[in-house]
């Protein structure tokens, strides 16, 4: 006679020296998990409804990207987050879990994630993967979760968002293969020295970039994209030049009435401790803002200008 998956479940703690409202908050605000939460690399909401929500998300876990939706209740008032995977993805056999903050007094919180969980064929390796990929990702959500609630409204200027965009005077189709053939930049862009382009699952790479300044100094990021063919090009960097603590960004191609356009979206967490070190001992966060936005519009610009081209149909 067969026995019942075996359901296992795992709890991680943090003390949080902030209000717990403001924990409670970032929790919820999943759009902003990306730039929070290290293994996030991109959540959209699929649906609401009164105090539910269904959410997909594309995430790290063990080195390996995954996707998966759930269902999210939220409890404004316990200040609690349910939530279930619908569809699980090997070694998973499901999963869910519960947010839970507890106010310790006005300016410190406790924070409990819980998971639980049911392995593909109760395979004992199995198991050890997930147990491994929790512990991992619970950890460093927890860590993140604690540095930006203590970060209160970024008062330093640490996060900010900017883009681009750029005409495009031939096929939309055309300007987004460019973007998604990542693969050829080395021989389309000038700013780009070497890619390695990994797409194990259709829609979603893994790049690998050496990326030239003008004064000739090179340095490689890793990023995880995810691609909406046509439609936008989503993606995190798992490995970012020492100013930055985090970069995701967005392509957007878009066509109307007025004509086509690509976007190019950016929001950076810069790594303050850092900024001295690169910038020397008087540089500022202000300064740092500076040249992180100026390098990273300067090549997305080009880019798109060099996209537009292809789409026209100039490939010198």
């Amino acid at each position: 006679m067969s026995h019942p998956p075996t359901t296992h479940h795992t709890e991680h703690t943090i003390t949080v020296a902030a209000p717990a409202r403001r924990v409670f908050d970032l929790i919820v605000d999943v759009g902003r998990w990306p730039e929070i939460f290290p293994p996030t690399v991109h959540v959209e909401h699929v649906g609401r409804s009164g105090t539910g929500e269904r959410i997909r998300i594309w995430a790290t876990a063990n080195g390996e990207v995954k996707t998966w939706t759930s269902r999210r209740e939220l409890d404004h008032d316990c200040l609690r987050v349910s939530f279930r995977q619908e569809v699980s993805q090997p070694p998973v056999a499901a999963m869910g879990g519960e947010w839970i903050v507890e106010a310790i007094d006005d300016t410190r919180t406790r924070v409990r994630l819980l998971h639980d969980f049911r392995a593909v064929g109760d395979d004992p390796g199995h198991v050890e993967w997930i147990e491994r990929a929790i512990d991992r990702n619970s950890g460093a959500e927890l860590d993140a979760l604690r540095t930006a609630s203590e970060r209160a409204g970024d008062a330093d200027g640490l996060t900010f968002t900017f883009e681009d965009t750029v005409e495009i005077p031939g096929g939309l189709k055309d300007a987004y293969a460019f973007v998604n053939e990542a693969g050829l930049w080395p021989e389309r862009l000038p700013h780009v020295a070497a890619t390695v382009l990994e797409e194990d699952v259709p829609g979603v790479q893994m790049l690998e970039m050496e990326t030239r300044a003008p004064d000739g100094s090179t340095h490689t990021t890793r990023s995880v994209r995810v691609c909406f063919p046509d439609e936008r090009i989503v993606y995190k960097q798992l490995r970012t030049p020492a100013l930055m603590a985090a970069h995701i960004g967005r392509w957007l191609f878009e066509e109307d009435a007025d004509g086509a356009r690509i976007t190019s979206v950016h929001t950076v967490v810069l790594n303050e401790e850092a900024v001295p070190a690169v910038l020397g001992p008087d540089a500022t966060v202000a300064d740092a803002r500076t040249l992180v936005r100026n390098a990273l519009s300067r090549n997305s610009t080009t880019t798109m200008e060099h996209a537009a081209a292809h789409a026209w149909g100039d490939r010198s």
